[in-house]
């Protein structure tokens, strides 16, 4: 967690209680040295050339949005909705594959602000909020990361859903039902993302069960943050409106 979250922790899919935070892609796209999606041991500082790689993945995202938004602006109504459903998945492949594997093997600290992957600590609501804004939507990093979880869940999110003191197989049919693609939610005192791909479903966050490794991608069931919950509070990313507030560069209060 960082700072201190208030309320909910900040977890791609989030609400909880009052709390303090605890908590290819396409071609010429830089892509993080091969890691496991699985927890990740390296804890050591990202190299310099690992470093500018994800720089220039990051200046990457931005030219694709320009790009994007150029597109969007000078076409008509049928092809916007087509550019919505490309840069859908546009994001889906580059956070997923490429933003996610950079920060593996990040360690978890309760004060962890970093912007560098592997250089210092993230915690979970500044995990959260830096793949946001690396991946290119306008939010207020140290706010949101800082806050109660509900409320930013809301904001961003589509077709939220909260479960108290229930069984992992009810969030488990309420992924079937949305289908595959990438959530946020929201714990007792944690925030991080879920990944549905198929039959494969994987909790990513900064762990702060397992500090040394941090950043992580784990089964959602198992010894971890999301299975121990109490409260949880689930939202789909990436739906037609968040994209095309992605695509015009809109800003999130």
């Amino acid at each position: 967690m960082s700072g201190k979250f208030r309320g909910l922790l900040f977890l791609v899919a989030v609400v909880v209680p009052t709390y303090s935070t605890i908590c290819k892609a396409e071609g010429g796209l830089p892509s993080a040295a091969p890691l496991e999606a699985g927890p990740h041991s390296e804890t050591q500082p990202l190299p310099l050339q690992e470093a500018i790689k994800y720089e220039e993945l990051r200046k990457y995202i931005t030219e694709k949005q320009r790009h994007f938004q150029k597109t969007y602006a000078t076409s008509d109504v049928a092809k916007q909705k087509d550019l919505v459903r490309e840069a859908k998945a546009y994001l889906t492949t580059t956070i997923s594959d490429s933003l996610f594997s950079y920060w593996y093997g990040t360690p978890w600290n309760f004060n962890g602000t970093t912007r560098v992957p592997k250089q210092g600590a993230i915690a979970c609501g500044y995990f959260v909020t830096a793949i946001l804004g690396d991946a290119g939507f306008r939010i207020p990093r140290v706010k949101w990361a800082q806050s109660a979880s509900q409320p930013v869940i809301v904001k961003i999110a589509s077709n939220v859903q909260r479960f108290r003191n229930q069984p992992m197989s009810r969030l488990m049919d309420y992924l079937n039902n949305q289908g595959d693609g990438l959530y946020i939610v929201g714990l007792d005192n944690h925030i991080g993302f879920i990944s549905k791909s198929g039959s494969n479903y994987r909790f990513i966050h900064s762990n702060y069960y397992r500090p040394e490794t941090g950043v992580m991608a784990e089964p959602l069931e198992g010894h971890n943050p999301l299975n121990d919950s109490r409260y949880r509070i689930v939202g789909k990313l990436l739906d037609a409106e968040m994209t095309r507030n992605w695509i015009n560069g809109v800003e999130y209060k």
